[in-house]
């Protein structure tokens, strides 16, 4: 008779214990609230989604989505502007090359001659 009574309250005696370790991991959290809050400072900045995705490859595309349409929602209710961003958009900077000739014999010599 005790034993039919003990496993059940021991059931619900674990039903609400809380085990370190059990939970969610709480870096995925994190990493989707840093997502949306990109997501969100990219629409107050008044950057497109797609550039805001191009600039933030790492984040989650779908949380810095939710992050953009929340601030949008928000900003809309509350009649506020963006604010343009004040770093321009890195352009990929143009490599000069130029053709070194080889020296010739004379010109080394007048090299080493130059050199005290």
């Amino acid at each position: 008779m005790i034993s039919r009574l003990l496993i059940p309250a021991i059931a619900l005696l674990l039903t609400a214990c809380d085990i370190p370790g059990m939970g969610p991991d709480p870096r995925i959290a994190q990493r989707e609230a840093d997502a949306k809050a990109v997501g969100g400072a990219c629409r107050h900045g008044l950057r497109s989604i797609e550039d805001c995705y191009s600039l933030n490859e790492e984040a989650s595309k779908a949380a810095v989505f939710a992050g953009w349409k929340a601030m949008d929602e928000y900003m809309r209710e509350n009649k506020i502007e963006g604010v343009r961003a004040s770093v321009p958009k890195a352009e990929p900077a143009e490599e000069i090359l130029t053709e070194v000739k080889p020296k010739t014999g004379k010109e080394k010599a007048a090299a080493k001659a130059a050199k005290p």
